[in-house]
């Protein structure tokens, strides 16, 4: 499980939107990009993550 203090300090590296927690995945609000959590640590890499649609 994520802290939400570490959720309100991160933001999407692709477009710097905010993020939440979504299905065990970090979720932009603006790009819709989906940041894997392997281990509990988030990967915020670009290349990692999964294109999703923007909200």
């Amino acid at each position: 499980m994520i802290d939400k203090e570490l959720l309100d300090i991160l933001a999407c590296p692709a477009c710097h939107g905010d993020v939440q927690l979504k299905d065990e995945k970090i979720c932009c609000q603006s790009c819709g990009r989906r940041y894997p959590v392997r281990d509990g640590i988030p990967i915020m890499l670009v290349d990692e993550a999964e294109k999703g649609s923007g909200s």
